[in-house]
């Protein structure tokens, strides 16, 4: 057998998917942003594939007469899981970012396998300070906003400009007509792990935080996480715990490309 060296076997990696190593610090916001990424994971508890979760950033559309970026989320559950069937959520989500912070203008969900759509809808209104929560199209909930404000899904950004240096960070969370926090920070240590979107081992930051937030399969409480050490420190895993006990999202598919715009 021929044993490659570390740096030999990384450039490898970084040629089948597109991955560049040459930053010590996490990405900016605008790297993030020239890029198109598709991720998929694997929810697991225990033994049992509970379903996946697509996350992938959409071609610029436009809000309110300004260019916005795009961000989808889409869990699929696993149809011979009992009691569960067939299910397929997309989480959607209209954004900007500034200097500081990524931050929502909308967010919706749209359950695709009842063919139901906009079932919950989050407008954060900037000009009021308020955010706004709609259930099946009518209002519901009214809160203060409080920057950088979203509904949750935006940590999937959010967080990669932390991973693997020691500085941590809070969001405020807005979801189903209440306001949460997450909080988190991550560690510049170096660990190799294994993904089967990779062919060996990959090395990585881990993180760790805590959320009041209810997420999808009633997600709260601590977490860990898991970055690539490359440029855009790529998520890689993240272990939560649900109403039924932990369960592991780890990354089995990934793809990027660079983006010219709309």
């Amino acid at each position: 057998m021929i044993l490659l060296p570390g740096a030999l076997i990384q450039n490898l990696q970084a040629q089948d998917h597109n991955l560049t190593f040459d930053r010590d610090e996490p990405p900016t916001k605008q790297m993030l942003m020239d890029v198109r990424e598709v991720f998929e994971f694997e929810v697991r508890y225990g033994f049992f594939t509970l379903g996946w979760v697509d996350v992938e950033i959409l071609p610029d559309t436009t809000y309110q007469g300004e260019t916005v970026h795009h961000l989808r989320t889409r869990i699929r559950s696993n149809r011979r899981v009992p009691f569960v069937g067939t299910r397929i959520v997309n989480y959607e989500t209209l954004f900007s970012y500034n200097q500081d912070w990524f931050y929502s203008h909308l967010f919706w969900r749209d359950d695709i396998h009842d063919e139901e759509y906009e079932t919950a809808k989050i407008k954060f209104d900037r000009e009021a300070m308020e955010v706004r929560f709609f259930e099946k199209g009518e209002p519901a909930d009214t809160l203060e906003l409080e920057e950088p404000a979203s509904g949750g899904d935006l940590v999937f950004l959010y967080s990669r400009l932390f991973a693997g240096i020691e500085e941590p960070y809070e969001l405020p969370v807005y979801i189903e007509g209440e306001k949460s926090y997450l909080t988190a920070s991550s560690s510049s240590n170096i660990e190799m792990r294994s993904y089967d979107a990779f062919d060996d081992d990959v090395e990585t930051y881990f993180s760790e935080g805590t959320t009041d937030a209810d997420g999808p399969f009633g997600f709260s409480g601590e977490f860990k996480a898991w970055y690539l050490t490359d440029d855009l420190r790529v998520p890689l895993e993240a272990h939560v715990k649900v109403i039924f006990g932990n369960v592991r999202v780890r990354l089995i598919s990934y793809e990027r490309t660079h983006y010219d715009g709309m």
